[in-house]
């Protein structure tokens, strides 16, 4: 039994000095007397959107291809990246992504996996084979996993075929079900499965209800909308509608649902995400390093929507710079400051931090996001001992913790009750990422 090495622990309420827990065998909390510890212990983040393999490739599309270079010549290069990947590759590149994202404080991550198949499309002789290797990373590094294999079927909502670099993404309707059927009976506490669509372009509507019709009552549904405005023209063009407004109108959205950027919304559309009750995964800095544009966050916030965050393709790992420009971003596009507050807390780093712990069970099908009994002993320590936090007030705690600056402020890392990440550091940090170099500097040899 591992008891919380804390003093206060935060909650959606703020911070509390009475409360104190201990991880059972199986992983899951257990009250107890408050620690005699001076630590901080705030609930582990949830990283609602992850391509694993893109991590490797970060900083690589970074020079003009073209004066009008957008997500759309970014993409050409993201594929021509993929056709090199591996199910060893994906295994080593995965687990550096996870052990930096415990080192930062994500606690458990969607994977939103399209990587599926050999680069000619071919299935490997184990169809899973490249989702086997996304497990096998999660379990190396101690992260929990929600695996979302994705449903990729054509290029375009004219319906054109897969191109050749795409080939290795795509399913028919029956073949992907038997993955996530196969995938499911692997299940345990640390690996949930969901589903995910990857975006109205990529799968008919036709096809998207029958694999709706044939998912358990409790998988959690993702898929990227609303993320160009290429996108949301072509949708009104072919489908006749705005890509969430079809989305709400030809399914029923309810908070199984994870709406992956949504940055192009109507406010009708921003009011529709809130009342179904879904929850949108904002990926700031890749939206940003993309070009993409900026989510309606106070709109959003006042129609009482719900949000969390991704590190998508991983141009940063760290749920502090995902908040801290989410905010910023608002601020640019307004020109005022303090923009995320609500009328429980002026704070900004708590509203953010509040919102995105809110969206960890139902987007992950785990019960992570909060410190309660039951719940997933998912926790992280901040460093006290840091100068950012030198004389600092609880009060002000996690507003220093986003707002100060880029050192990292999490000590210590506990997954399941398993500390994973000490004095900064992952436990097995040095061996991941030895093979992580070897790996790279195979993948980028010519």
């Amino acid at each position: 039994m591992t008891t919380i090495d804390a003093a206060m622990l935060w909650t959606p309420a703020g911070w509390r000095a009475d409360a104190g827990f201990t991880a059972d065998v199986s992983g899951r909390l257990r009250a107890t007397a408050s620690s005699a510890s001076k630590h901080w212990a705030v609930p582990g983040i949830p990283n609602l959107h992850s391509h694993a393999f893109q991590r490797a490739m970060a900083g690589l599309a970074e020079r003009q291809t073209n004066p009008e270079d957008s997500f759309w010549t970014w993409r050409e290069t993201m594929y021509r990246f993929a056709s090199r990947m591996t199910p060893d590759s994906v295994h080593a590149v995965a687990a550096q992504l996870y052990a930096e994202m415990l080192e930062a404080g994500y606690t458990t991550v969607c994977e939103f996996h399209y990587l599926h198949h050999a680069p000619d499309g071919r299935p490997y002789a184990d169809p899973a084979a490249m989702s086997h290797a996304l497990i096998a990373a999660a379990q190396e590094t101690g992260i929990r996993l929600t695996l979302l294999p994705v449903l990729y079927m054509s290029g375009g909502f004219d319906g054109r075929a897969l191109s050749e670099r795409q080939r290795r993404f795509g399913h028919d309707t029956e073949a992907f079900l038997r993955l996530l059927d196969g995938l499911r009976r692997e299940e345990s506490d640390m690996l949930r499965v969901g589903c995910a669509f990857h975006s109205l372009r990529a799968v008919p509507a036709e096809a998207m209800h029958a694999v709706l019709a044939a998912l358990p009552a409790d998988a959690p549904i993702h898929i990227h909308i609303a993320e160009q405005i290429g996108e949301v023209q072509d949708c009104i063009a072919l489908r006749g509608a705005r890509p969430v407004e079809w989305l709400l109108g030809h399914a029923e959205v309810d908070p199984r649902w994870i709406l992956v950027h949504a940055t192009h919304l109507t406010p009708a559309e921003v009011q529709g995400i809130a009342t179904s009750g879904a929850t949108v995964a904002i990926c700031t800095t890749t939206e940003g390093n993309l070009g993409d544009g900026l989510f309606p966050l106070r709109d959003y916030l006042d129609a009482g929507g719900a949000w969390g965050v991704g590190s998508d393709s991983h141009i940063s790992v760290s749920p502090v710079e995902e908040l801290r420009w989410l905010e910023y971003g608002q601020r640019l596009m307004t020109r005022h400051r303090n923009i995320a507050v609500q009328p429980e807390s002026s704070s900004v780093g708590e509203t953010l931090l509040r919102g995105t712990l809110a969206s960890g069970e139902n987007a992950t099908g785990h019960a992570v996001g909060v410190l309660r009994e039951g719940a997933c002993a998912d926790w992280i320590t901040l460093d006290d001992e840091a100068p950012q936090f030198a004389g600092v007030h609880t009060d002000d705690a996690i507003d220093r913790w986003i707002f100060s600056g880029n050192r990292n402020l999490v000590r210590e890392v506990h997954v399941a009750g398993r500390r994973v990440v000490a004095d900064g550091r992952h436990h097995v940090r040095d061996a991941i990422a030895t093979r992580y170099r070897d790996t790279l500097k195979t993948l980028l040899s010519d």
